[in-house]
């Protein structure tokens, strides 16, 4: 196994952020197009978010928080949006559709998240914009994608959870369909979007030429689905639903400790017998229901039994250790605030601290990158934007004299 260094990093001691000199526009609104952008923040990437007059992304306003969202800083727009400016610009206007496109020849990437067809009717979709400039990476996210017969419905996370299949094989028998407890959906195809634009940058920077990304939402979900999807499209077999079994293995699932749950996966024959010994109960290796991996999928429900009774002498967290010091994959399922507060997440720098929005005194918390780069996590240094907190300053750097930035403001341009 590869061991890292991460106190040094590699090569220069100040090495460049991945995408630094890289500028982003992101029209994008709620998750999804939000995140991709956050994830191109974060890794040096100058985004500046484009938002509607007077009411900004429709996020501002979601959140646990009431008086955030009032205030336009709901908690679901802080999550994703540090790392980024804010200029407002109305495009059905036309000086607003001029100021946007006064941005795309100075920018490389474009990333929405309207409907099908809503950029062209405004008169910014693709087409427009490449001829302003033909580098541009232009990324759109969506429900469905920008063609096929539902391109035009809308799509929430919740929609898309359900038509990709992903509740029909959450949850038990008795209780399914499900939906995962997270915007799996959502995050997914944001996912998606940050990896497409990364990638087209690359040929963009072979071949000088720009792209059209079409980053569907319902593939992003089946693409993620891995063995439920494969396994029906080779085998013919269709996927239902088992709870927090694992079909591929037993003993593989979620089990009762003293204390908690455990999440075991000793789908090996040699972790396996490692966990029976461990447990105090080693007469279940030769038991003939249990000898073969087959048969243990079989009398999955009788295994359980067994384990749960060896299991039952100590705390979760206590056998977390010992089984995964002994080399069987365990660990406890954990609550959110127990999961952040991990000192794994702590040691690698995961949850970062930054100042809050608007003057508040309070410090504001948020994820960063799922990957560290030479050694090191990497780091978004300002916090999420108040609305329109930088138009004055981007409509300079863009050309705009004085004057004209206050005829905007009193026009509703911005």
């Amino acid at each position: 196994m590869t061991s890292y260094d991460t106190q040094a990093p590699l090569g220069d001691p100040t090495p460049l952020a991945l995408l630094d000199g890289v500028r982003v526009l992101d029209l994008t609104n709620v998750l999804a197009g939000p995140f991709a952008g956050y994830q191109l923040a974060l890794h040096g990437a100058e985004v500046l978010k484009v938002e509607m007059p007077g009411s900004g992304d429709l996020a501002r306003r979601l959140g646990a928080d009431r008086e955030l969202s009032e205030d336009l800083l709901g908690a679901s727009f802080l999550a994703q949006n540090a790392g980024k400016r804010s200029l407002t610009l109305n495009l059905k206007d036309p000086q607003g559709r001029e100021a946007l496109l006064r941005a795309v020849r100075e920018y490389d990437v474009l990333i929405e998240n309207f409907r099908p067809g809503v950029m062209d009717r405004l008169g910014v979709g693709w087409q427009a914009l490449r001829e302003e400039n033909p580098r541009l990476v232009y990324c759109a996210i969506s429900g469905f994608g920008q063609s096929g017969p539902l391109r035009a419905r809308p799509a929430y996370d919740q929609i898309v959870q359900g038509l990709s299949g992903m509740m029909s094989v959450t949850g038990t028998p008795e209780n399914s369909p499900l939906r995962a407890g997270f915007p799996v959906a959502d995050t997914l195809g944001g996912m998606a979007a940050a990896y497409a634009v990364a990638a087209a940058l690359v040929r963009r920077e072979r071949t000088g030429a720009g792209a059209c990304l079409d980053v569907s939402m319902l593939e992003s979900a089946l693409t993620a689905m891995g063995w439920v999807t494969s396994n029906y499209l080779i085998t013919g077999h269709p996927p239902q639903p088992m709870g927090n079994e694992n079909f591929t293995a037993a003993p593989s699932g979620t089990f009762a400790t003293a204390d908690g749950h455990l999440n075991i996966a000793a789908n090996r024959q040699r972790q396996f017998t490692t966990l029976c010994r461990l447990i105090g109960r080693a007469d279940l290796i030769d038991d003939e229901r249990f000898a073969h991996p087959a048969d243990r999928k079989t009398h999955r429900d009788e295994l359980r039994h067994e384990v749960e009774k060896g299991l039952s002498l100590r705390t979760a967290k206590e056998w977390e250790d010992i089984l995964s010091d002994a080399g069987v994959p365990a660990a406890r399922v954990l609550s959110v605030p127990d999961a952040l507060g991990l000192e794994q997440l702590a040691e690698r720098d995961f949850v970062r601290t930054l100042p809050f929005p608007g003057g508040r005194s309070r410090p504001l918390r948020v994820l960063g990158s799922p990957f560290q780069v030479d050694g090191v996590a990497v780091d978004d240094a300002t916090p999420p934007p108040v609305l329109g907190e930088h138009t004055d300053q981007v409509l300079a750097e863009l050309g705009y004299g004085t004057d004209e930035i206050t005829a905007m403001k009193e026009r509703g341009t911005v």
